[in-house]
């Protein structure tokens, strides 16, 4: 399968899932590993998903999963 393929396809599969900002296969890849570590899954096994060199930059997904949301931080 062609790059320009596999782009219309997750193009295709996020509009029939109703998400309406545009979607790439690192938006796949971060929301898989934020998911992963949100379930309780370990630092190291999401760092070689990830193929990061650093646990430092898998690191940096645990920031998402710390952050308010939106609604929440409007209320302070």
């Amino acid at each position: 399968m062609s790059q320009p393929d596999v782009y219309r396809m997750i193009g295709r599969r996020a509009k029939d899932a109703g998400v309406r900002t545009k979607c790439c296969c690192h938006s796949f890849r971060a929301t898989g590993i934020t998911e992963y570590l949100r379930n309780g899954g370990k630092l190291e096994v999401a760092q070689q998903m990830a193929n990061h060199e650093s646990a430092r930059t898998t690191g940096l997904y645990y920031s998402v999963i710390l952050r308010l949301p939106f609604s929440e931080k409007r209320k302070k």
